[in-house]
């Protein structure tokens, strides 16, 4: 078996805030079956401790940053963890990057610098007997790991970094550089400076063996200065250690079969039970049009301002829209002022709530102005739930679009749109409520996007090769 240690800022379903928990989460049983070991290590947050229960001290850590820490061993939901168990950094309610204030929290840079200080060690034997064969990093909580490895271990193992999404960076003041064990010489363009700050993402793209993205198209988008937020340079001189590797789903939480949140189906017409409570639960009309669900952070990168702009070329096209959300205050209150029967919005995120829209819903919206992978659509595909997305990183590699090439061979799972406007969108809700007067038509699409592959099995296998080879190479 190989043995991975994966470092995590969060991880499903023990801490979650996006995307990033989901695959933390799904890949150790994923990679399971392809020989691989994997031990995830977090933040001893009060959801992981208390979650965790039993466990065993590996190690005690003077001086973590700022105060005495642990390392503990154990397990939680089927998988197994480290945790790191330092009050001062972690013992703290509310989100878990976010202060009271809404704003990050000034030590977010020390917090996870302690994350990724006690992953680099436990890499290099140090902290207790189990040492893994390879560091498996995930954005920029963990993007100091590689750095830590190369500039302190004997022999480090190899490492490979994730970017489920580049805009988050992990910046720092260049005067926190000794606090953080960063050396001088390491503040340079050419190592971990950023625009005259430290980034701990870049720390990760500059130093870790192996570099990773959620979509192939995403790995592209990402060498581009449209998409590379300032990173693309470096992206470009690693493009050789660049691979983008599909997210996929778990299918044993997504699953239309054995769901226990929703009224359970094999085929689309089990679907209509979900939809008729869905409907009850938000208080919308009866109506002939589809029901359309968006389950989304409410940000511009999300395209949330577009789909507001576009929401007429769906009521007028007899529609609906049930949505889930938070985030932007102005777009929050944007939606909740709209005055019309057929769009409810909720505030907020409930998990059980997202199961039994995305069950009950027609058509899944997501017109995201970049996306790494996404989730919702993978979500939309395995429930029958059509996507609506926009020609961008992930959503590109996963729905096949309308096309008269793909209804000629009866392959389409959704819809795309392109250039990423609010009128291109408004086009797209036009022709899904074309779409869905058209009984036979509409059905096979959901038929197809059913049978679509959603789970981790193929890309679990690509990461499986991807470890044995660089184990090999080190």
């Amino acid at each position: 078996m190989i043995k991975v240690l994966s470092v995590a800022s969060e991880c499903a379903p023990l801490i979650k805030t996006g995307g990033l928990a989901d695959v933390a989460g799904a890949l150790p049983a994923a990679l399971h079956e392809h020989g691989v070991e994997m031990c995830t290590l977090l933040p001893g947050y009060p959801a992981v401790m208390a979650a965790l229960g039993k466990a065993t001290e590996v190690a005690q850590i003077d001086g973590c940053f700022g105060g005495a820490a642990r390392l503990l061993a154990g397990q939680a939901a089927g998988l197994e963890l480290l945790v790191l168990d330092a009050p001062h950094l972690f013992d703290r309610a509310g989100s878990i990057y976010l202060g009271p204030d809404g704003l990050d929290w000034p030590d977010n840079p020390e917090r996870f610098a302690a994350l990724s200080r006690v992953a680099a060690d436990i890499a290099a034997g140090e902290l207790g007997a189990w040492r893994p064969d390879l560091v498996h990093c995930h954005d920029w909580q963990a993007g100091l790991v590689p750095y830590y490895l190369k500039r302190g271990a004997a022999e480090p193992v190899p490492s490979i970094l994730t970017v489920h999404n580049i805009a988050f960076q992990g910046h720092a003041p260049m005067a926190r550089a000794r606090a953080l064990g960063i050396a001088k010489a390491d503040l340079s363009k050419d190592g971990v400076e950023y625009w005259g700050q430290i980034s701990a993402l870049k720390a990760g793209l500059v130093f870790a063996d192996h570099l990773t993205t959620v979509s192939p198209t995403y790995a592209e988008e990402l060498k581009t200065p449209e998409f590379g937020m300032g990173l693309d340079g470096v992206l470009r001189s690693r493009r050789a250690d660049l691979s983008g590797i599909l997210n996929g789903i778990d299918l044993t939480v997504w699953s239309p079969e054995v769901d226990s949140h929703i009224h359970t189906y094999k085929t689309p017409r089990g679907k209509l039970a979900n939809k008729k409570a869905l409907r009850a639960e938000f208080g919308l009309p009866e109506t002939d049009g589809p029901l359309c669900v968006v389950v989304s952070r409410m940000t511009e990168q999300k395209g949330l301002d577009l789909l507001q702009q576009a929401l007429p070329a769906l009521l007028g096209g007899g529609g609906q829209l049930a949505l889930l959300g938070s985030g932007d205050p102005g777009l929050e209150a944007a939606f909740k002022a709209m005055d019309d029967p057929n769009v409810a919005v909720r505030l907020g995120y409930d998990e059980a709530l997202s199961h039994r829209m995305i069950a009950g819903g027609d058509a899944i919206i997501v017109p995201s102005r970049f996306e790494p992978c996404g989730l919702t659509q993978l979500y939309g595909l395995r429930y029958g739930t059509v996507p609506v997305v926009a020609l961008t990183g992930g959503l590109a590699d996963t729905v096949i679009p309308m096309t008269p090439a793909t209804m000629a061979r009866e392959v389409a799972t959704g819809l795309q749109f392109h250039p990423i406007t609010a009128e291109a969108l408004g086009n797209a809700l036009s022709r899904l409520c074309t779409l869905f007067q058209a009984p036979k038509l509409w059905s096979k699409v959901q038929r197809n996007a059913m049978a679509h592959p959603a789970g981790w099995g193929p890309s679990a296998a690509a990461y499986a090769a991807l470890y044995a080879d660089l184990i090999e190479a080190a």
